[in-house]
């Protein structure tokens, strides 16, 4: 007589399954990493490079260079602790939320992973991130205001959620997407400042000047278009990982609900996150700047959103099966 052992395997099937994709994603994130920064390099420089050619001005490469390389190793050791003073985030001590502490704690054991430190943002918006760029420099943050607003289960919910960033590294990417990003806007803006406020060199030599000319069009046209590439990048990393992290999560806690209801207790918040700005906001389990009111913004509205809907979030979440 067959027997089925399909319905006994499959719980234990889909947790390799989801243990595999987790582990694909965490060498994904170290790629577009070591990608992302390869790319900031060569871009920076050759933009460095144009404008040095169309100004006749060799300081602007030299300096494209240094700024460059200068740059992608402050942003790789230390965009955790830029991200940290422009959220105007505090450390906060095992002595002041004992319960924030066990919390952080118990789902970091469980993870299998360090405990991260933790820091606070003293503000009635409820939201949280996680940064470092490894699950041994890691730290998580909230605001007072999900702290005063979550029950335990809530709270474990946002917490597994910033847990699972850790541990899939998506902290390293996204933290040094604010560094990287930010810095190629000031410096395309830098460098169009430069250009038609001084610093220019014109050649006697006519094809010289032409090639001038073209050059300059190349450099202006990269500049104007460098704060759009770099938000576009943004985008593009952000809400992906938010629907895993959400997964991640829930198998860290077994309990889908915690966070799906701490997401609809965020959603329904309306205090504007005063620190936030649009350099950070892809790192908050919620977009702080997003108008969460539920008016419709037209027929692209959400196209450039750094995080998927939380209606979609929650569906998700309710509809797992964690076997």
């Amino acid at each position: 007589m067959e027997t089925n052992p399909q319905p006994q395997q499959q719980p234990k099937f889909n947790r390799v399954v989801k243990s595999m994709l987790i582990y694909t994603e965490i060498a994904s994130n170290k790629r577009k990493t070591a990608l992302f920064i390869t790319l900031f390099l060569v871009f920076i420089i050759a933009l460095g490079y144009f404008f040095n050619v169309a100004l006749n001005n060799p300081g602007i490469l030299v300096f494209a260079v240094l700024f460059s390389v200068i740059t992608a190793l402050l942003s790789y050791f230390y965009s955790d602790k830029i991200t940290l003073a422009i959220s105007q985030a505090k450390p906060v001590t095992r002595e002041a939320n004992q319960e924030l502490y066990r919390t952080v704690e118990n789902l970091a054991i469980t993870a299998g992973l360090p405990t991260p430190s933790i820091y606070i943002i003293e503000d009635r918006a409820m939201n949280a991130f996680a940064t470092g760029r490894d699950p041994n420099h890691a730290v998580i943050c909230v605001t007072s205001g999900l702290l005063a607003n979550t029950n335990k289960q809530e709270l474990e919910g946002v917490i597994a959620h910033e847990m699972s960033h850790v541990g899939n590294y998506d902290i390293r990417l996204s933290t040094i997407i604010v560094v990287l990003a930010g810095l190629i806007t000031l410096l395309a803006d830098w460098f169009l400042r430069f250009t038609f406020f001084g610093g220019a060199r014109r050649s006697n030599d006519g094809e010289g000047g032409q090639i001038q000319i073209i050059f300059l069009i190349i450099g202006i046209a990269l500049a104007i278009l460098s704060p759009i590439i770099a938000t576009i990048i943004q985008l593009a990393i952000s809400r992906k990982r938010e629907y895993l992290a959400d997964a991640s999560g829930a198998l860290l806690t077994r309990y889908p609900e915690g966070l799906a209801s701490a997401l609809e207790k965020i959603q329904a918040n309306q205090m504007p996150l005063r620190e936030a700005n649009k350099a950070t906001a892809h790192l908050y389990i919620s977009n702080p700047l997003q108008d969460r009111a539920g008016k419709s913004r037209g027929i692209f509205a959400g196209l450039f959103d750094t995080h998927p809907p939380i209606e979609e979030r929650i569906r998700r979440l309710r509809s797992m099966d964690l076997g």
